[in-house]
């Protein structure tokens, strides 16, 4: 830590890595699946008296209303937990954001749902990495900074929908991105403690395709199959792949007897584009391959969904951010490096406020979303270290 100040180094020996990690089993220990609203309930309570050490105004906020279509195509509304919201000091010159997500990708009927030590430095727990270990350092990393008197204006968001789209949070990302000189989102790293650089964007969406059922045997000609409508369909946005752009017909759900045409099923498809052009390619796509399909099957298409999360390039500040932090690592002894994704997270939406942001301040760990995933447990107060001397500098104006 040769190039640390004095008030950096004071922080850093403020973290309290014991305590980290009791709040990584404690909350481990909860089960908050996106669709488990009682668990993702608990965690909300949870975490607001956690962040209610902090100073500042603290919410459970509503979810913003959002909806997805059924297997039967029917669009309805789907519920959501409450967002945590923290402002702090909204009136300092430098102002930060700081996001991670309570949800996990774990429903309450998963088999995986008790922490195991796989050995003295590593945790396998349901959300250990991604992101409840995240959590904790972030927490930990501003009871250290607000310790010793530093005056950095901040809002924290803790969103429960992060894993299936952020679709009720995403308003409440936009607001609290604006103004703010740079975003800290605490996105598991790599085990190596690599950063994601530049990310993809996503758009998920599910076509409807409404036909007309008839007996497969005696007037098969009078129906129209929607099964085959959208097989063509996802043949058609298949073929739009190409640089820039994947395409992933995922799944058609419909159909019934053998011995009836089927008149009804649904598409879904996921675009992963690389840039603002890739999106303008893949809605073109999709309109032409719904025209024609319909024409030439005789079918109703309808088209539910959009593009949720833009593309994240690392922009003029995105480079200047990473740069801090890169320096803020090798001071403390830790090298950082990052590595363009096809993942996305909410970095994307916050990069599209024309915010930097760097989303891969959690702890390092692997094998997210999987019963095998796993926290490096040391990383915990390793990544809180980079966390307050990144909030510390930026604070003192190290991007203007």
């Amino acid at each position: 830590m040769r190039g640390l100040s004095s008030n950096e180094r004071a922080a850093v020996e403020r973290l309290d890595a014991a305590a980290m990690l009791a709040r990584t089993e404690r909350w481990c220990a909860i089960n908050s699946g996106t669709r488990h609203l009682s668990g993702v309930g608990a965690m909300a309570g949870e975490l607001a008296d956690a962040f209610a050490a902090l100073p500042g105004e603290l919410r459970l906020v509503e979810p913003e209303p959002a909806d997805a279509m059924a297997a039967d195509g029917r669009v309805a509304a789907i519920a959501h937990g409450r967002h945590l919201h923290l402002s702090v000091r909204p009136d300092a010159p430098v102002r930060l954001l700081l996001t991670g997500h309570m949800d996990t990708v774990y429903p309450a009927d998963h088999p995986f749902q008790s922490a195991r030590w796989i050995d003295a430095d590593t945790l396998n727990a349901p959300g250990a990495a991604d992101m409840k270990g995240g959590l904790s350092l972030m927490l930990e990393a501003l009871l250290a900074v607000e310790a010793g008197g530093s005056h950095v204006g901040y809002e924290v968001v803790v969103n429960s929908d992060e894993e299936t789209g952020s679709f009720s949070s995403a308003a409440l990302l936009a607001a609290a991105a604006r103004g703010k000189a740079a975003a800290l989102t605490y996105e598991p790293a790599l085990p190596d403690g690599t950063l994601a650089g530049a990310r993809g964007g996503t758009g998920n969406f599910s076509i409807r395709v409404t036909g007309r059922a008839a007996h497969a045997g005696r007037n098969p000609d009078e129906g129209r199959n929607a099964i085959v409508a959208a097989a063509a369909l996802a043949l058609r946005l298949n073929a739009a792949k190409g640089a820039g752009l994947a395409v992933n017909p995922a799944r058609i759900d419909g159909g019934g007897p053998n011995n009836v045409v089927p008149d009804h099923a649904v598409l879904r498809v996921n675009f992963r584009p690389a840039d603002a052009g890739a999106i303008e390619r893949a809605r073109a796509a999709i309109d032409a391959a719904v025209a024609d399909v319909a024409a030439a099957h005789d079918v109703a298409v309808h088209v539910h969904g959009g593009f949720n999360r833009p593309p994240k390039p690392i922009d003029a500040g995105a480079a200047r951010l990473f740069d801090l932090v890169k320096a803020a690592g090798a001071d403390l002894g830790q090298p950082i490096a990052w590595r363009a994704t096809g993942g996305v997270c909410d970095g994307n939406n916050i990069a599209a406020c024309g915010v930097p942001v760097v989303d891969t301040m959690g702890a390092r760990g692997g094998a997210i979303h999987s019963a095998d995933e796993f926290l490096i447990v040391p990383s915990l107060a390793e990544r809180a270290a980079l966390s307050v001397v990144t909030m510390l500098r930026v604070a003192q104006g190290a991007l203007s």
